[in-house]
């Protein structure tokens, strides 16, 4: 059978993708490589007993559209707001929580800077302000250098809002998109438990520093979503992130979409300078009107297309695209909830995250520690408890902990593989948390390890980048993944893209699926 379009990879991007150009009335198919359809937003049983999402592992920045197109609540998705955005411990025995009631937010910031107290309002004040902008971009299709007039149609639309916005809200975005975490938090703040704490978000899913450039555009991207209807909330689905796509999956399957899993691609295929189709690992040959490529570009274009097929100026841009968000996840069975000494027993602190870096400092120690030696001997840690929330991924009275890890490098610099120093890192990590809640390597009942080459290998994500690719300034918005390629085409005909390598980029939102049927559907 052929299909009007072909969707290589299952993840959640993928799947938005699918839903879109099936109810535009396409025949589509989506070829998933692992057992279970969602990609890296999956929830699995990792020890028995114990279920967790293995890989993403929180909610904000679904798009609303999505789950209303999608009729994902009216499918039973359940999204529980997390009572407050982070809880920091630190090591005399403070402590500090961000989020939740604002006059209960400037309190906690008060036991550190009164002047930070008053300031915070403003701020957060300040960075809604510019998340609108950045929602509004995120929704649109990035102006395609080389698009003509279409292109100079799309800049200017896009232009025209930003210019009708006050001179201050523009100085804003403009720090935001191209400035580091620290210089912004600076120019607003005194105390370094506050810096470091409002900066936690700026080294999430990025290999750097907070004193890197660009740095406080990821911290942006890390505050436009919503939970509910609440702008900058953070949530956990009941069930994982595998009950997100799971629902996606329904809706999929409900308008038509062939869901195949087990079914690797190795080969996408190319006659007379157009795609016609794709090879699986099985032998079988899907054809296709289009392709859509839910993988990282890396992955595309290095591996699974032949190069003679790409241009070579293409090929040597292509090369300098990089990959490697520093990032390592950990899957922990425990016996009991983790005692934090700053703040002992049971508490709201269980089910909001727990950030481990006490500064801005600490965090750019610990890149420039991954640099040196290959991960953080202090690293960078954001710990959620989703058993503490939802019951039903442990069995009564035990726990799950999903730790996700930055700063540790895509290559070690000793020419070791991470099979050989996965246990070492991840030893790192249990002594990091351990020494803020002492009870916590003594529960441990079981771990799973996930190093970035695990990440390659499971989900297809190369260097362990769960961003497709990047977030810098240079892989960004219309160039991104390359500049002549930001509206989700290819560089080969009727190739798309819609993965987390295109433009808004990385985090569970939707959109690059969604603006991308949009593209696949205006190029019919």
């Amino acid at each position: 059978m052929n299909y009007d379009d072909v969707i290589i990879g299952g993840g959640h991007n993928g799947l938005v993708c699918a839903f879109y150009l099936a109810q535009a009335g396409r025949r589509v198919r989506v070829l998933e490589r692992r057992h279970i359809v969602g990609g890296a937003a999956v929830t699995e049983e990792f020890h028995p007993g114990f279920r967790t999402s293995i890989a993403s592992y929180t909610v904000s920045l679904l798009s609303p559209d999505v789950i209303r197109d999608m009729r994902l609540t009216e499918r039973g998705l359940c999204i529980v707001e997390r009572p407050f955005a982070g809880f920091v411990p630190y090591s005399d025995d403070r402590y500090l929580v961000l989020g939740g009631d604002p006059e209960k937010a400037q309190a906690q910031v008060r036991k550190f800077s009164e002047k930070d107290a008053e300031a915070l309002p403003e701020y957060e004040n300040m960075l809604s302000e510019v998340a609108d902008v950045l929602r509004d971009i995120a929704n649109k299709t990035p102006p395609n250098s080389g698009g003509g007039l279409r292109a100079l149609l799309a800049t200017a639309a896009q232009g025209y809002n930003l210019a009708r916005l006050p001179v201050e809200t523009q100085r804003n975005v403009l720090d935001l998109f191209t400035k580091s975490a620290r210089s912004v938090l600076d120019s607003w703040f005194e105390s370094d438990q506050v810096k470091g704490a409002l900066g936690f978000d700026s080294v999430i899913g990025f290999y750097g520093s907070p004193d890197t450039p660009g740095s406080a555009y990821v911290l942006l991207h890390h505050f436009f979503g919503e939970v509910n209807g609440k702008r900058g909330a953070w949530g956990h689905a009941i069930g994982g992130m595998g009950a997100i796509t799971a629902k996606m999956a329904q809706a999929c399957v409900d308008v038509g979409v062939e869901i195949s899993l087990n079914s690797p691609v190795c080969k996408v295929l190319v006659d007379n300078k157009r795609v016609s189709g794709v090879a699986l690992e099985s032998g079988e040959v899907v054809l296709g009107r289009t392709v859509v490529a839910n993988v990282g570009p890396k992955l595309l274009y290095e591996r699974l297309i032949e190069p003679q097929a790409l241009s070579k100026p293409f090929r040597r841009a292509m090369s300098g695209f990089q990959t490697g968000c520093g990032s390592f996840r950990m899957n922990v069975a425990l016996k009991e909830l983790p005692q934090f000494t700053c703040l002992p027993g049971d508490g709201d602190h269980h089910r909001a995250a727990v950030f481990i870096a006490p500064s801005l400092d600490y965090m750019d120690r610990a890149y420039r520690d991954a640099r040196e030696f290959g991960w953080s001997r202090e690293p960078v840690i954001d710990m959620m408890l989703p058993s503490a929330v939802d019951p039903s991924l442990a069995p009564a009275g035990s726990h799950v902990a999903a730790i996700f890890c930055q700063q540790f490098a895509s290559h070690l610099p000793d020419g070791r593989s991470w099979d050989d120093a996965r246990e070492d890192a991840a030893d790192t990590v249990i002594e990091t948390i351990n020494r803020y809640a002492p009870n916590f390597r003594d529960s441990i009942i079981a771990r799973q390890i996930l190093s970035p080459l695990d990440l390659e290998r499971i989900f297809g994500l190369v260097d362990g980048d769960i961003m497709h690719g990047a977030m810098s300034l240079d892989q960004l918005w219309a160039a991104r993944p390359l500049l002549g390629h930001a509206d989700y085409r290819g560089p080969i005909r009727n190739l798309f893209m819609c993965g987390a390598g295109t433009h808004p980029g990385g985090g569970v939102t939707g959109l690059p699926g969604r603006n991308a049927a949009r593209e696949v559907v205006r190029g019919w």
